[in-house]
């Protein structure tokens, strides 16, 4: 790509289109942080310039150049609305900077909280893998038993694991321990079921061409129904991910005294949306980063496929 082709982009007009409607007079009567909005502004800009040059494919400087532009167009009518016009309520809508600001003041809280929440995350998480990959290969593998044991898993994954919580509560010694025991039981039914229907699915040419070469049953399930079963597994993964992290948050606002859910309930609580406004823009973040790097995984241990 040529450099015309990297900078002479709507983004970075975009950026400053964004940067020029901080030159309008202010009407809102609170502390608004312009130079907050600004330097976080100019530090994205710069990410992208920089990840336009280092990026080679042209489809992925596409999606980034196109992830910020929507970001500056964003900020732009945020900024419009609270800042320049004030057509919103600035108790309940604070401005960009301000937010921005806030988080720069709350960040050892805020990282204390997604280490919190991202360790309850990934022990649920792989607790449940853990447990239902070998036991959904072990009964996909057995016709009988996997068709009744499919039945089983729709009737299990359709109670909300939220409603486990008081049962949790009642038997487990804390609730960091209960939080993990929800994350498990949201990740493990997704994951069961997207193995047995990896397993049930693998095509029947794979499986006779192993038994043609006297492959050992262990060998055959590990080796060639578990490789084969993976795109599934993955897919039950990512299903299991997305919820766990919505569970997580709910379990948080319920009786947690740490994590992004308490951190939002709590300050929500008292009103302050500003910090619940930051920690609402926190966990999607966090979660978009999360299920970005678990696709990174997936498009690796899978390249394979394509």
């Amino acid at each position: 790509m040529t450099l015309k082709n990297r900078l002479l982009r709507v983004t970075h007009l975009l950026f400053a289109i964004l940067l020029l409607v901080q030159l309008l007079p202010d009407r809102s009567s609170n502390d608004v942080h312009t130079g907050a909005l600004i330097a976080f502004a100019v530090g994205l800009e710069i990410l992208t310039l920089a990840g336009s040059f280092l990026t080679k494919k042209k489809e992925s400087l596409s999606l980034l150049l196109d992830i910020v532009g929507f970001i500056f167009a964003i900020l732009t009518v945020w900024s419009l609305a609270t800042t320049k016009f004030d057509l919103l309520n600035p108790l309940l809508f604070p401005a960009p900077g301000k937010v921005f600001a806030q988080f720069a003041e709350d960040r050892e809280k805020i990282f204390i909280n997604i280490r919190s929440s991202l360790g309850i995350t990934v022990k649920g998480f792989v607790l449940a893998s853990a447990v239902a990959v070998p036991l959904g290969l072990f009964l996909g593998w057995n016709a009988r038993l996997g068709g009744a044991a499919t039945y089983i898993s729709k009737f299990f994954s359709s109670i909300p694991p939220i409603v486990y919580i008081p049962y949790g509560i009642a038997l487990l010694p804390t609730f960091r321990s209960v939080s993990v025991f929800v994350i498990f039981l949201a990740t493990f039914w997704p994951v069961f079921a997207g193995t047995m229907s990896g397993v049930m699915h693998v095509d029947q040419r794979i499986i006779d061409s192993a038994k043609v070469l006297n492959v050992p049953k262990p060998e055959m399930l590990f080796s060639v129904i578990l490789p084969a079963s993976l795109p599934q597994i993955f897919l039950g993964c990512n299903q299991g991910l997305s919820v766990s992290f919505i569970l997580l948050t709910s379990a948080e606002m319920i009786g947690a005294r740490d994590g992004m859910g308490y951190y939002v309930k709590y300050y929500s609580d008292f009103g302050d949306y500003t910090r619940t406004i930051t920690g609402l823009l926190v966990i999607g973040i966090v979660v978009i980063a999360v299920t970005f790097l678990f696709n990174q995984l997936q498009k690796r241990l899978l390249k394979w496929k394509h």
